[in-house]
């Protein structure tokens, strides 16, 4: 059945599971408490969480708004240990955790002033070790690619960048990270790549007035694995509420700049569907919605949504959010319906699928039984037209009908 982890404001971690009962098969939550609450307010608030499958076990990552980070092995949805913790004493106060991804080979974070670390936990005979890296600041979103061999990020007048893993880490000593304000004063300087990137967004046009557009960019994905490291689809959502796609093949800027996708407050969240040609959007609002790439048409919309969206974990044929008004919802994809919403005590600040549970199965059962009543629908329509006009045109017939 759907298995889905989730953090909430106070630190608390759970194990949220969705089955189906009773004669009409409503989907039902059920909740568990892995790690509880603090009880000194939101010091412990679980920013992101990431996921990682080790053999039978599942590797769960979580950073918090103190600066701590921790590696849980979770077996049989509910049993929990530790296995490392650790601070990112670079985190200053007001910064945050915008990038957090777990991986073979360790666990990534990275804060919004541009702390990057790789921790690798250690095998049993073997001691922790970190590495560390530095980007830019006022970072707003941080995001691995699929293999980990590539990162991405975007922020408040941070263009979107992308680096190649390996080499942001083996980085020479001494390396400036130009700030905003420095690339602003020299232009040129902002064209330049930094050893280990890979390749630099540029800004789009000035607007009708001819006066520069903000940068501002606050959420992001990969749309499609690459062999390419240099070669990679990414999707942005910025503070005023587009959307836009880049191919950093063809152009540094974007090859499509989809306009007021986010209502209100600018895109919160992106993330990519598993049905192709479709990825998630959710504003400060209460939108959440299902975007078709190749034109950025709204697919479909969520409805009976009353907080704004925080976060999304996308499952094959099935959705979890994390929203602002307490509920943790599950959503059907690609068709917008809202199967189940379960209350939470203290509001949800991030969820993340498990990447195990089979849900394809689940739901086949379902598809498989409307494709059984389409075929009836057929039967029916089928038996219930007049065997001697088959073929004939309905103009045709209607003449016939009048002449006899």
């Amino acid at each position: 059945m759907p298995h889905f982890f989730t953090g909430d404001e106070l630190g608390a971690i759970k194990s949220v599971s969705y089955a189906q009962s009773g004669a009409e098969k409503e989907w039902k939550a059920s909740a568990t408490v892995l790690v509880p609450g603090s009880s000194s307010g939101r010091s412990k608030t679980v920013q992101k969480l990431a996921v990682h499958a080790a053999g039978p076990n599942t590797l769960l990552s979580v950073a918090r708004a103190d600066g701590t980070a921790s590696l849980y092995s979770i077996q049989d949805q509910t049993a929990l240990s530790t296995v490392h913790e650790w601070t990112e004493s670079r985190l200053k106060d007001g910064q945050r955790f915008v990038g957090l991804a777990s991986a073979e080979s360790g666990v990534y974070t990275c804060t919004s002033n541009g702390a990057l670390r790789l921790t690798k936990p250690g095998q049993a005979s073997g001691e922790p070790s970190s590495s560390l890296a530095t980007l830019p600041t006022r970072l707003c979103e941080w995001r691995l690619s699929e293999d980990g061999r590539t990162f991405a990020y975007g922020g408040d007048e941070v263009e979107l960048s992308l680096w190649d893993t390996e080499k942001a880490f083996n980085r020479p000593e001494g390396t400036v990270i130009p700030t905003a304000t420095a690339e602003s004063k020299k232009r040129k300087r902002h064209d330049q790549l930094l050893p280990g990137e890979l390749w630099r967004a540029k800004n789009v046009p000035n607007d009708h007035l001819s006066l520069r557009q903000a940068v501002h960019n606050t959420a992001l994905t990969y749309i499609q694995p690459s062999t390419s490291t240099s070669h990679q689809h990414l999707l942005v959502g910025t503070a005023n509420g587009n959307v836009r796609r880049y191919d950093t093949r063809a152009a540094r800027r974007p090859v499509a700049d989809w306009k007021g996708v986010g209502k209100t407050g600018g895109v919160s969240t992106v993330e990519k569907s598993f049905h192709e040609h479709e990825v998630f959007v959710a504003d400060r609002g209460c939108t959440l919605a299902a975007l078709d790439l190749r034109n950025g048409r709204t697919i479909y919309s969520y409805k009976a949504l009353a907080g704004a969206v925080s976060s999304l974990a996308p499952a094959r044929s099935l959705m979890a959010s994390a929203a602002q008004d307490r509920f943790v919802g599950q959503q059907q994809e690609h068709k917008g319906d809202v199967l189940d919403k379960h209350y939470m005590k203290v509001t949800p600040t991030v969820v993340v699928w498990d990447g195990r549970t089979d849900i394809l199965d689940v739901v086949a059962v379902d598809e498989g039984a409307e494709d059984e009543d389409n075929v009836w629908d057929a039967m029916d329509t089928a038996a219930g037209s007049d065997s001697d006009d088959d073929g004939k045109p309905r103009r045709r017939r209607d003449k016939e009908s009048r002449t006899t």
